[in-house]
């Protein structure tokens, strides 16, 4: 199937659409967040994580070794799916959709995220500016595009051979695969892929001892305001607490074991991760917006729907395929977006947006076409588009 975007008949392009219109269209039911449905996911999702765990124990009883690493090779991608399926259950805590009840989704939502090494806190803070600012390219905090001009000055590190071979396919699926492998690293210690003017404070210290980092990590740093600064050391707090307790499962088990139990599908997991927000906000047709153009409700329809079938569906919680809806109102329980998303669609009509060629085809795809955007118009009305490059077979 060739990569189109499927844009559903309706509204046209050029007519403006209130997010009230939009609200009033989604039945009051899919605003209800309940503690018990997402309590009994969270159960679930540990329940297959435990299975997964056991049975990985009893791989070394396999004689065959070929089995054996055929064995944790599964075991690493499923378990890295059940993992990504509880990352997404803390990503409800953090909006306010898991439940009614703040507190819960913080104890619930910080537990969730430290045992896959997340600062919980911390995430939360720059997730909310991303879904405030969303497709702003200047104020955004996720994969904020170069711009032409951007893309024209940059500096390259690349030894002067290795630059030669950049439009080379080779060396587009090595930078994909960095991208996948080390993508979720580099925004957690550098903010990477933000926007400009993405961060709270910009240019002063708040106390001496502060280095201005970007770091998630980091409670003095530039991406929090004094009164969030505590939450950071919560957030960290939680990652030793995993840390040691990772540390004390290796001294057990032993390192290799270690690293196949838990470090491969930690990478699974982020590689998910950064895959789904990627292309949830890149692609061909979805425009970004220069601050003075943009609106949050223009920001949220430039997201894009997508279909990655039963993984998706069961143990994604649905975050590829009714994305949409989410950025617009974050706070519907994902048990609800499917019934959200088709209320929506009537009434937003090609201003919805829904890409069903296969998932990781458009990844493949969107990398090689995608390196900036421009202004493509000739109106200069601050509309940034996808100037697209030589297409990745």
């Amino acid at each position: 199937m060739s990569e189109t975007i499927s844009l559903t008949k309706g509204n046209k392009t050029g007519e403006e659409i209130t997010l009230k219109t939009i609200r009033d269209a989604i039945p009051p039911s899919c605003f209800e967040r309940s503690l018990l449905i997402s309590s009994a996911y969270v159960v679930r999702d540990c329940i297959y994580a435990a299975v997964l765990f056991n049975l990985a124990l009893q791989i070394e009883l396999i004689p065959s070794q070929p089995i054996r690493i055929l064995a944790w090779t599964l075991y690493g991608f499923l378990q890295g799916c059940v993992g990504t399926g509880i990352w997404i259950l803390a990503h409800e805590c953090g909006h306010g959709a898991f439940s009614p009840y703040q507190s819960i989704n913080d104890i619930i939502g910080w537990a969730l995220h430290s045992v896959l090494l997340v600062p919980y806190f911390s995430w939360k803070i720059t997730h909310a500016r991303h879904h405030r600012y969303t497709n702003n390219t200047e104020r955004d905090t996720a994969f904020v595009p170069w711009t032409e001009k951007e893309f024209a000055g940059r500096t390259s590190y690349l030894p002067e051979w290795l630059e030669m071979l950049e439009d080379t396919p080779i060396y587009s699926f090595l930078s994909l695969l960095a991208h996948q492998l080390a993508g979720w690293q580099a925004y957690l210690l550098f903010n990477v892929t933000a926007g400009a003017t993405s961060r709270p404070i910009q240019g002063k210290r708040t106390a001496w001892w502060s280095f201005q980092t970007k770091s998630h990590f980091d409670p003095s740093g530039s991406l929090w305001t004094e009164s969030q600064r505590h939450l950071i050391v919560v957030s960290d707090v939680g990652l030793v607490l995993m840390g040691t307790a990772i540390w004390y499962l290796g001294q057990r088990i032993g390192v290799l074991k270690t690293v196949l139990l838990y470090f491969v599908p930690y990478f699974w997991v982020h590689h998910w991760l950064v895959a789904i927000t990627y292309l949830h906000h890149t692609h061909k047709d979805i425009p970004h917006y220069m601050n003075d153009s943009w609106t949050f409700t223009k920001g949220a329809l430039s997201t894009v729907d997508r279909d990655f079938g039963f993984i998706g569906r069961h143990f994604f919680h649905h975050i590829i395929d009714h994305h949409v809806v989410h950025h617009l109102f974050s706070r519907i329980p994902f048990y609800r977006a499917e019934e959200a998303t088709n209320a929506i669609i009537p009434i937003l009509g090609d201003k919805y947006h829904r890409d069903d060629s296969g998932f990781m085809r458009s990844l493949v795809r969107t990398w090689g076409e995608c390196h900036f955007v421009g202004d493509v118009t000739g109106r200069k009305d601050g509309v940034l588009h996808w100037v697209l490059q030589k297409k990745v077979e």
